[in-house]
């Protein structure tokens, strides 16, 4: 999987590129190969928490497939707060993914019962979601640092069948378009290979 463009240093300054795609559509690896042609000096945010083995061994396998000279922060909340220090000492991002963040600040309010809540307190998780991921596009703009953003492109098959499926899927259906508009660029990675949307 190749890379389309080479940039210019002048177009990099705070370019925000999403990469969305299925599950093992070959997102990730489109977006690590094109984040090095923006930057030398590369940091990875990994949004996961290793809840089980399972996740364990996948951001396991993950961190041992990324260059070693890339520095890896391990954060799913509030990314927008390290966004200035991380500039610091960076000239390039990649965020991988959004849809576990998203996953993960739904699931942080342990207190909540999927099947009955009710709409005004999910619509209250889903601003509380996008004012995080709108404070992480403006720090990002304003960080000069460019930007690659990948996400899972959902809603494309059956609808799910559980509420808490249905729910998630609607709120990082319109977090992926929030971030999509507010990127300069956008690919949809398709059994490997990366098609430009934007």
């Amino acid at each position: 999987m190749s890379c389309s463009k080479t940039y210019d240093a002048d177009d990099i300054n705070s370019k925000i590129i999403l990469v969305t795609g299925g599950a093992r559509s070959g997102k990730s690896s489109f977006a690590e190969k094109l984040i090095t042609d923006l930057g030398e000096k590369i940091a990875y945010i990994a949004t996961a928490v290793p809840f089980d083995e399972g996740m364990k061994d996948r951001i396991k396998k993950h961190r041992e497939s990324r260059p070693k000279d890339w520095t890896t922060y391990e954060i799913y909340k509030d990314i927008y707060k390290h966004i200035e220090d991380i500039s610091k000492e960076h000239d390039a991002v990649l965020l991988d993914c959004i849809t576990i963040l998203v996953t993960n600040l739904m699931l942080e309010n342990h207190d909540i019962d999927w099947d009955n809540a009710d709409w005004e307190k999910i619509d209250e998780i889903e601003v509380n979601i996008k004012n995080q991921i709108e404070l992480l596009i403006k720090n990002l703009r304003n960080s000069k640092m460019a930007c690659v953003i990948v996400t899972n492109e959902l809603g494309m098959g059956i609808v799910p069948e559980n509420r808490l499926s249905r729910i998630f899927r609607d709120i990082a259906g319109r977090i992926n378009q929030y971030v999509a508009s507010n990127s300069d660029e956008a690919y949809l990675a398709v059994s490997g290979i990366p098609v430009k949307i934007k």
